[in-house]
């Protein structure tokens, strides 16, 4: 999100509703697009005869093209008229998932899908970039809350819709169908933007405020760390819970929809009561969720108690990412577009971290102990939680 918006008149309202809509659109593309591989790793393992630690790189790999090129991207195409940037990262979106179809071996998979994550970086961030342009003012927030819902709606139809897919007829079809959305999203995208949408560039002085502000990295951290403790286990929940309840395709499925609908109802809840507790409180309520989840997780002897041992976690995992964002804008409003771009980019990194550690301990026979290590990363992310509101209350007193 660029930190200055253009000073373009707004679009009339239908056709401003209707571009929202193709960005939500984009976004629940985007979203199962990432989510796709954690739900079909099962087959993909079996079909190119690789290991589940070794196919679990995917998504390593995948969260590091993210992490590096998102802020890089932001950069890149800068005043970029984003009609045109929004709906060509959709096309190749498609175009790359297509070619993953007709990938003969895995290292062909791993390049393809690589290259294939260039479109959530630059996708993401523009849209909520230009839904914030095609509003009035004070109707912004709406807006961009409106357009990541697509993520949240992604969770909840998208995971489950691919994991079952890919479980049924094989992690091909769920690809194919995956790029078969990008181009309808890509379509739709074209014919609703409005032409012209150009918001300006970030400034380098802009990266350097965010940069050498302590508390701002210190909370950035926090993403980095509470991803990373999720990824271990969450990464590899569809081979997990094969191999420790014999859960079916259709059975792996069904817990990716229920932790969806929780991470929803959880997001829905933080947007509505953040502000009365104030983000620092609310990103910790959520960390403490999760942990309680990994905590307790040897209790998930069976796919409905596993599925209830999940809705901690659940219900903490989307609203702490929006809480994480409020308490960035409120630590530096003047900043926030770089302090958000450089938490998407530690969520990303998080993510491969903690998906390399578990393909590790996987590879190493201690696949019934990836929740510990997840504890272990999201106990460090509640430390370093405290520590950031610590900074906050510092930085403010000079203030009061």
């Amino acid at each position: 999100m660029s930190a200055d918006m253009s000073t373009d008149t707004p679009s009339s309202a239908p056709e401003s509703g209707r571009a929202l809509w193709a960005l939500l659109l984009g976004n629940f593309v985007i979203g199962t697009g990432v989510m796709v591989v954690p739900g079909t790793l099962n087959n993909i393992s079996q079909s190119l005869q690789v290991s589940i630690a070794s196919a679990g790189q995917l998504i390593t790999a995948g969260a590091v093209m993210m992490c590096i090129s998102a802020p890089v991207m932001a950069a890149v195409v800068g005043g970029w008229e984003r009609r045109k940037l929004l709906a060509a990262s959709m096309l190749w979106y498609a175009v790359l998932h297509a070619a993953c179809v007709l990938a003969p071996d895995y290292a062909s998979l791993m390049v393809l899908r690589v290259l294939a994550m260039l479109a959530p970086a630059v996708f993401t961030p523009q849209a909520a970039a230009v839904a914030g342009l095609l509003v009035p003012p004070q109707q912004r927030g709406k807006a961009i809350t409106m357009v990541f819902l697509g993520w949240s709606l992604a969770s909840v139809v998208g995971s489950p819709m691919g994991a079952w897919i890919g479980g049924t007829w094989g992690w091909r079809s769920a690809f194919a169908a995956l790029s078969v959305m990008a181009l309808i999203s890509a379509l739709g995208v074209w014919r609703t933007l409005p032409q012209s949408v150009r918001p300006l560039a970030l400034s380098l002085q802009l990266w350097r405020e965010t940069l050498s502000s302590p508390v701002l990295i210190v909370a950035v951290a926090v993403t980095a760390l509470s991803s990373a403790g999720q990824f271990v286990l969450f990464a590899y929940q569809a081979p997990y819970l094969a191999a420790t309840v014999q859960a079916s395709p259709s059975m792996i499925a069904t817990y990716f929809a229920v932790f969806g609908a929780f991470g929803l109802m959880g997001n829905l809840l933080m947007s509505r009561h953040v502000d009365r507790l104030g983000a620092p409180r609310g990103v910790l309520i959520a960390l403490v969720l999760m942990a309680l989840s990994l905590l307790i997780w040897p209790a998930g002897t069976s796919l409905a108690l596993i599925c209830l041992v999940s809705i901690p976690w659940a219900l903490g995992c989307f609203s702490c990412n929006s809480a994480q964002q409020a308490r960035l804008v409120a630590i530096a409003p003047a900043v926030a577009s770089v302090s958000i771009a450089l938490n998407t980019s530690a969520m990303y990194m998080g993510q491969g971290a903690g998906s390399a550690l578990g393909g590790w301990m996987i590879a190493h026979g201690q696949m019934a102990q990836l929740h510990w290590l997840g504890l272990l990363g999201m106990l460090c992310a509640i430390g370093t939680s405290l520590w950031a509101a610590r900074l906050q209350r510092q930085r403010a007193q000079p203030a009061a």
